[in-house]
């Protein structure tokens, strides 16, 4: 079962897409929100969530206070869910608005304007490495100059190419199988 952790929307659960995704635990939500918070991450953010699955990261941060939120996701039945986890969500809000764009991440990207405060990458783990890096290659430009971008992976994949992004790490943190890498835009990149 998946649910919100936390903010107006606490404890209503949320549907998960039958196959092809894999949710992010409510242990590992739970710390990630946490750490953000202690950020001052999330307050009035524009989010992005790509490859959204549930849009439980996504609808998380709404209940917890950002200002909108796209979810991206190129399954069709996974984004009938997420549209229904919104509809579910939006009854305790106060118009914060969430969008669902049916969409590959990266056609996404490459037409979307930003800026994004805050960003939810979470992709399948059998996607290839090359194809993760040109997602954070697009993402780059529409980043605002104090955007926390969350990467989520399998611990046994290689790390993500951060510095072709002109990103760097700030922090990173494993839970079982699961890796989280925070990362934020590099200042020799916000000077240029």
């Amino acid at each position: 079962m998946t649910r919100i952790i936390a903010g107006s929307a606490r404890g209503l659960r949320l549907d998960v897409p039958g196959s092809g995704t894999r949710p992010t635990s409510d242990r590992v939500r739970e710390s990630l929100f946490g750490a953000l918070e202690s950020l001052d991450a999330i307050a009035d953010a524009r989010v992005l969530d790509l490859y959204a699955g549930s849009g439980a990261l996504g609808l998380e941060a709404l209940s917890r206070g950002a200002s909108s939120v796209d979810l991206v996701e190129r399954s069709r039945s996974a984004a009938a869910v997420v549209r229904r986890n919104i509809a579910t969500v939006a009854r305790t809000l106060d118009d914060a608005p969430a969008r669902v764009h049916e969409s590959a991440v990266l056609a996404f990207l490459r037409r979307a304007t930003g800026p994004y405060d805050l960003v939810f990458t979470d992709p399948p783990y059998d996607l290839e490495d090359r194809s993760m890096d040109a997602d954070l290659v697009a993402l780059a430009p529409l980043l605002s100059d104090a955007a926390v971008v969350v990467i989520e992976r399998a611990r046994r994949s290689t790390p993500p190419d951060v510095a072709a992004a002109g990103l760097e790490v700030f922090r990173e943190k494993s839970y079982g199988d699961t890796a989280i890498w925070w990362a934020q835009p590099a200042v020799e990149s916000q000077s240029r």
